[in-house]
């Protein structure tokens, strides 16, 4: 039976397992080329941070999935870049050797949180991954089912997150399929096509 709780930061071997799973999950991926120490760094700080945090799935007390998700954003990039700079700079610096222009994404991707601020309070689910031999077995959808039934809807307005519009039909349905629904669509400055998507409680 599939369980499902929240990750605490000391807990080293869950994040490492996590993030092997994440390696395997989104291959090709800016955050995948940055390398395992740099996720490892990454997803500890969702765990630290207090308005953030990290959802592991276990299977007999194997990690099969993992969900980060974070009540502000813009804030959780400020922390990280506050806490963890020297760890992140040394494993930025083997990614920056093998492709000098992943320089330019890592400084876009930190500024985006502070350019899509929004008005109203928002929870982001900014990361879901499932062991590949678990797929089509409901990991995925029951670790969204855990963010939903543990938002306070009445701090947040909605849940978001954002995927790849184009080749991704098995992910827009699994979103669709858990609730969400279609916000908007937009192109990024690269000329990926993206879809947004809302889950509002009851």
């Amino acid at each position: 039976m599939i369980a499902i709780r929240e990750v605490n930061y000391k807990e080293k071997d869950i994040i490492k397992q996590i993030v092997n799973i994440h390696m395997k999950t989104f291959t090709g991926f800016f955050l995948t080329f940055m390398g395992k120490g740099f996720l490892r760094v990454m997803y500890s700080s969702y765990c630290k941070h207090k308005e953030s945090g990290l959802l592991v799935a276990l299977d007999d007390n194997k990690p099969v999935g993992f969900l980060a998700y974070s009540g502000n954003f813009s804030d959780l990039y400020k922390y990280m870049i506050k806490t963890k700079l020297i760890p992140f700079g040394w494993y930025s610096l083997g990614a920056l050797f093998r492709k000098p222009r992943v320089f330019f994404h890592l400084i876009k991707a930190f500024l985006k949180p502070g350019e899509t601020k929004r008005e109203v309070k928002y929870l982001e689910l900014s990361s879901i991954g499932v062991e590949p031999s678990m797929k089509s077995q409901g990991v995925g959808s029951l670790l969204i089912n855990s963010l939903i039934k543990s938002t306070d809807f009445s701090m947040y307005d909605y849940i978001n997150l954002e995927t790849d519009s184009i080749n991704n039909e098995i992910a827009n349905s699994f979103y669709k399929k858990n609730g969400f629904t279609l916000s908007r669509e937009y192109v990024t400055s690269e000329g990926r096509k993206m879809n947004e998507y809302r889950y509002y409680g009851e």
